[in-house]
């Protein structure tokens, strides 16, 4: 299954599976193992510059332990690691950032998060300058930002992510199933919009038929954040790991809610987005009406347990397809059964008309 995205990351392979870049989460060894797998591997910074400096020389050391394989000859004939970063940008700014990058550079950029989106074009100049082989993708969930974003920042790739996603996204939203082919016609219809803008889904999606619904609606790739939360390459806490394993049903132990960026003292987090994660005690606390000052109470004594409060409490980000996800595996099994359960997905939609 042939990819647009083979120009700019070689050593892929169709249908195209990227990790979210989760902060905290996805470090070196997550983003090396799905990119060695042929997929494309990111790398989640909050605002610690120093250690995104740290994952991405582990990523440089990674590949060297494999030098015959394709991430690698793509590394040794570019200068470019073939993973991407995601960036917070309420977090930071490219004057702290950009050093490090320019130190090691990625074959992306992942951006989210800014304050408004008329904060996307200065980013993407200044990152376009500093690290001219470096493509910009640019995260959005909603159509009227997708076409925004489009004009002003030009994008290499717009991420379409769904409102099932976990953790952050646009507080107002819709499912990928309607906003990704919504936002593919905006785009193609609007003139000041530049051609070639990929897109790729996210939200919800954790397998291979979820996978194949999004390259059926257009998307050039898809995004998992939820389900690499189980892979054995993922930095994760064992409880944080049991209460992702533990979900039954993802319409009603997942919810989006505000108070989930209030547990630990008020929210940090611009307005226009909120997070989608496990329905705990505090979100239950939340919605009865409960002193907020109390729940963070509550949640800091939890988080002092050997569990970290994970169990009940504190914030565990999962999106609404958690209950496909049942299994601990490693992160070549999780790529491989996404694209050959998406091809199969494919298959059997075809022959079935």
């Amino acid at each position: 299954m042939p990819s647009k995205f083979l120009g700019d990351y070689s050593w892929t392979r169709g249908p195209v599976v990227i990790n979210a870049p989760m902060a905290g989460f996805a470090g070196s060894a997550l983003a090396t193992a799905v990119t060695q797998a042929g997929g494309i591997g990111t790398i989640g910074m909050a605002d610690d510059v120093t250690r995104i400096a740290t994952e991405l020389e582990a990523v440089a050391g990674l590949l060297g332990s494999t030098p015959s394989s394709r991430p690698s000859l793509f590394y040794q004939a570019t200068g470019i690691l073939p993973v991407g970063v995601g960036l917070l940008l309420f977090l930071t700014t490219p004057a702290t950032v950009l050093p490090v990058l320019q130190s090691n550079p990625p074959a992306f950029v992942w951006l989210f998060a800014a304050p408004t989106l008329a904060d996307y074009a200065p980013w993407v100049t200044a990152l376009r300058a500093a690290l001219p082989q470096t493509r910009i993708w640019i995260q959005v969930g909603s159509a009227s930002a997708a076409v925004e974003v489009a004009r002003t920042a030009a994008p290499d790739v717009l991420v379409v992510q769904g409102s099932d996603a976990g953790g952050h996204g646009f507080a107002r939203g819709a499912s990928v199933i309607s906003l990704l082919p919504e936002i593919a016609n905006r785009l193609h219809n609007d003139s000041g919009v530049k051609e070639g803008t990929l897109l790729v889904a996210a939200g919800g999606i954790v397998e291979g038929r979820g996978a194949a619904a999004a390259l059926a609606l257009g998307a050039e790739g898809v995004v998992m954040g939820t389900r690499f939360l189980a892979a054995q390459e993922t930095t994760v806490h064992p409880a944080y790991r049991a209460a992702i394993l533990a979900a039954s049903d993802g319409a009603l132990d997942t919810v989006r809610a505000p108070v989930f960026d209030s547990l630990r003292g008020p929210t940090i987090w611009p307005p226009l987005y909120d997070g989608r994660a496990i329905a705990s005690q505090s979100y239950v606390e939340w919605t009865q009406g409960v002193d907020i000052d109390t729940i963070r109470w509550r949640c800091a004594e939890a988080a002092a347990r050997d569990d970290r409060g994970y169990s009940d409490r504190v914030a565990v980000w999962a999106g609404a397809g958690v209950a496909l996800v049942n299994e601990v595996q490693s992160t070549d099994d999780i790529v491989s059964s996404v694209r050959e359960g998406a091809k199969k997905a494919l298959r059997a939609a075809i022959t079935g008309m």
